[in-house]
């Protein structure tokens, strides 16, 4: 058995790809996308024709071209987010526009949108997660949407326990912790410490124990790990409730024999001493004031993602005024 097989019987293996192929190579149960994936893919040629129709969609809106821009760039989410579908039996993640995170209204009005153009090419919203920031504002929208709505939820740019407790108290589906960008901080912050173990890297020892967390209180939220720098990273969480893989990792653990032993264990978890945190707003915004990693990597993931969602309606208004 390959690693990626031996993985893939202890956690729930997600393709981090806009990539289709990518996807047919390797049989993920689900996949994720962000606007710098959408983005990527949508320069590619094989891709063209799912451009243009998202063009037309918003050609068809009418009204002003900044509307236009935003109908179409939706639309060329979800129709993503279709074919994704068509490869993957479980769910597709797609993203609300980062620039909203700070604004839980605009967020649920995207979220909900989203979802009805989904609905509209006959997609069910149990197929979908819908990826917010988690800023605290954030994180409300998506306790709303699960509660009110039925609308699963995926949070993403999760860099602390700050932030997994509070997606956990609000009842959010799914967390994203971002693995590698973790380790980046780590790494750029500490000159004379540039490599760790596996089983010690920080991003591993976070996610580790916000799972652990999880599953020794009972929270129904699973943990996807995210944003993994190199194959010792993903073999460190094999346990994890699901793993989001890039093509180029996958293919590394299809090519290897490496045994593959489960570090992530719920029934471990259940036997640890762990104390429970009260989480509202003030120790949200407390904790994430005292944890440096957490505030820049947020911000900075905030701001990329935002520029890449500027690069995609530039590109598409281009397109709408040719």
């Amino acid at each position: 058995m390959s690693s990626l097989a031996k993985l893939k019987s202890v956690t729930t293996v997600v393709a981090d790809t806009g990539d289709f192929e990518a996807m047919k190579t390797f049989q993920p149960q689900d996949a994720t996308t962000n606007p710098s994936l959408i983005l990527a893919a949508a320069g590619m040629d094989q891709y063209k024709a799912l451009v243009d129709q998202a063009v037309s969609f918003g050609k068809q809106q009418g009204g002003s071209l900044e509307g236009q821009v935003e109908a179409a760039v939706d639309k060329l989410f979800v129709l993503f987010g279709c074919e994704i579908l068509k490869i993957v039996p479980g769910r597709v993640s797609t993203e609300v526009d980062a620039r909203l995170s700070f604004d839980k209204e605009a967020q649920l009005t995207k979220a909900k949108h989203l979802i009805k153009l989904y609905e509209e090419e006959g997609i069910s919203k149990d197929r979908i997660l819908i990826k917010l920031s988690s800023t605290w504002e954030g994180i409300q929208a998506a306790r709303e949407l699960e509660r009110d709505h039925g609308i699963h939820c995926n949070l993403t740019l999760l860099f602390s326990m700050a932030q997994a407790v509070a997606c956990a108290d609000a009842g959010v589906t799914l967390i994203s912790p971002f693995v590698g960008r973790i380790l980046d901080w780590h790494v750029a912050h500490n000159p004379e410490k540039k490599s760790y173990e596996p089983l010690e890297d920080p991003g591993v020892v976070s996610v580790t124990k916000i799972y652990n967390y999880y599953k020794r209180f009972d929270y129904k939220t699973v943990v996807m790990g995210a944003s993994f720098r190199n194959v010792g990273e993903v073999k460190a969480l094999a346990g994890c409730d699901l793993l989001t893989i890039s093509p180029k990792l996958l293919a590394e653990l299809e090519n290897s024999q490496d045994e593959m032993p489960e570090y992530l264990d719920a029934k471990k978890a259940k036997a640890l001493e762990l104390e429970k945190f009260d989480m509202d707003e003030k120790a949200f915004r407390w904790m994430m004031n005292e944890d440096q990693m957490a505030t820049d990597k947020l911000s900075e993931g905030i701001r990329k993602f935002a520029q890449d969602q500027n690069k995609m309606d530039a590109m598409v208004r281009k397109l709408l005024q040719g």
